[in-house]
């Protein structure tokens, strides 16, 4: 059973040779390629967002998360980080199913995870000039699609937390239905926002759709030469 666990977990394990490197060192090695132009010849406001995004990695946990084990490898790095993102994932759906939405410092957790996910995206995107590529584009795309979750349901618990629609959410899959609808855009059914704040948060969540969707699509299609898209499938 053990063997076939870490066989599930683990496949072939490590390749032989294969250097190990601490993850803070790597990002603040991002940061110098950034700023000294090592890779790209970028100035002014590109160069500052770039500067920004990588400089937000320190703020959330997921980097320590994968410091942690940047001694076992890359794989239990991997492990790690999809357990994390797998709990990220699952934490605005437990808020919604036990009614711990209003709980200052559950939803200001859950906001502090939405950041992270949020300043991810465009990281890998744009700031990632030193990153290691994936070891499968497969599954980095289910991370992503993991992501979107996350922020679909954390959304989910923001709209069920004030009134801001034409009627109240009375049940928890009411403010996650809003939600869905809002991000795929189809357009509002029964429930559509009333309020400034409400408005606000249906335009500030099919922002991030619209430039999820397209920035998912031609940065996973064209496959970067530099950072993290970069090398082929």
């Amino acid at each position: 059973m053990k063997r076939t666990i870490h066989k599930l977990l683990m496949g072939r394990g490590h390749p032989e040779g294969q250097e190990f490197h601490s993850t803070i060192r790597k990002r603040w090695e991002n940061i110098h390629a950034i700023w000294n132009n090592k890779y790209e010849e970028d100035a002014g406001l590109e160069k500052l967002i770039r500067l920004v995004l990588s400089f937000s990695q320190f703020l959330f946990p997921g980097t320590y998360i994968k410091h942690l084990f940047w001694k076992k490898g890359p794989l239990y790095q991997d492990l790690a980080t999809e357990i994390f993102v797998l709990l990220k994932t699952a934490f605005p759906f437990f808020l919604l199913y036990t009614s711990q939405q209003n709980n200052p410092w559950l939803f200001a957790l859950m906001m502090w995870f939405l950041l992270e996910t949020v300043m991810y995206i465009p990281t890998l995107i744009f700031a990632s000039d030193t990153f290691a590529t994936p070891r499968s584009y497969r599954r980095g795309t289910l991370l992503l699609l993991l992501n979107y979750l996350e922020v679909v349901l954390s959304f989910a618990v923001i709209y069920a937390t004030g009134q801001h629609l034409n009627m109240p959410l009375t049940h928890w899959t009411e403010a996650v239905y809003f939600s869905f609808v809002t991000s795929s855009t189809i357009g509002f059914g029964e429930f559509y926002p009333v309020t400034k704040a409400g408005r606000l948060l249906v335009v500030l969540q099919s922002l991030f759709y619209l430039s999820y969707i397209v920035l998912f699509i031609n940065f996973f299609s064209l496959r970067l030469k530099r950072g993290y898209f970069r090398g082929d499938l």
